[in-house]
């Protein structure tokens, strides 16, 4: 079936934008495409990280393994199966740029396996590969000020050792929805003491941060503020004199969602 929309408003897509300079009838953002030169410094920053695994009997590179793997994840794979799936049905060319091992006997490329993907992506230290990837993430940004959005969920079907629910504090760079890094809040927690746990990861300087409501706190304004990032948090309820001084010192002015400045 074809559905026609027509606008009853002229420019009404225009109108009812909330942010100012993007219209509703703009095309979502398009997925990421690495250049060859992004894709090889992916490769690099992933050959620097420290391998635990003893050297005896190593047949696959950890380098490659993660890039594997990562290349799996972004093509729709949700598990070790999946991922070594799909390594499976790599052309050798592929394989090649991945860094997979060439068979002395074949001279071909072989994919890692499933129990060998699985065994490193459990025994790897997490959290160094996600300060390192966020590094990377955060030159895909380009130059100059960039903004990153602080965004918690919680992951539906994944559960704890004790069937506690598990939920994900995430900093996503505007625009793309690139995650540049992310955390675990504790179970006897909430996201208001992990959000600087997350930032302290990223470079900051002359970013803006943004979050909802639940982080308008002077802790993390004030690490914010030594990193040198600029903020933008919304005041609600949950600051209730703080609300009420910014009521006091503003006039209310009335404005319809997609209102500009014309002065």
């Amino acid at each position: 079936k074809t559905v026609w929309v027509r606008p009853l408003v002229r420019e009404a897509a225009e109108r009812l934008c909330t942010l100012q300079g993007e219209a509703m009838s703009k095309s979502p953002a398009r997925p990421l495409r690495l250049g060859q030169s992004k894709a090889d410094e992916l490769l690099r920053v992933l050959m620097r990280l420290p391998d635990p695994r003893h050297r005896r009997g190593i047949r696959h590179d950890q380098m490659s393994i993660l890039a594997v793997s990562i290349c799996a994840v972004l093509s729709g794979a949700r598990s070790y199966v999946a991922m070594a799936q799909w390594a499976g049905r790599c052309s050798q060319n592929l394989l090649k740029r991945l860094g997979c091992r060439r068979h002395g006997g074949s001279g071909l490329y072989r994919a890692p396996s499933e129990p060998t993907i699985r065994r490193v992506l459990q025994g790897i230290d997490a959290e160094q590969v996600d300060r390192a990837l966020a590094v990377w993430l955060r030159t895909l940004a380009g130059g100059g000020r960039y903004a990153v959005a602080l965004d918690g969920k919680t992951l539906r079907g994944a559960r704890r050792a004790n069937g506690g629910q598990v939920h994900l504090l995430s900093a996503v760079l505007h625009g793309s929805g690139v995650t540049l890094g992310q955390c675990a809040v504790g179970e006897k927690s909430n996201e208001i003491p992990a959000a600087p746990v997350l930032l302290s990861r990223l470079e900051l300087s002359g970013a803006v941060v943004t979050a909802d409501a639940l982080h308008t706190q002077r802790d993390l304004a004030r690490f914010l503020v030594e990193q040198g990032a600029d903020y933008c948090l919304p005041v609600k309820d949950n600051q209730p004199t703080l609300q009420q001084d910014i009521a006091a010192g503003f006039e209310p002015v009335a404005f319809p969602p997609g209102a500009r400045d014309t002065g």
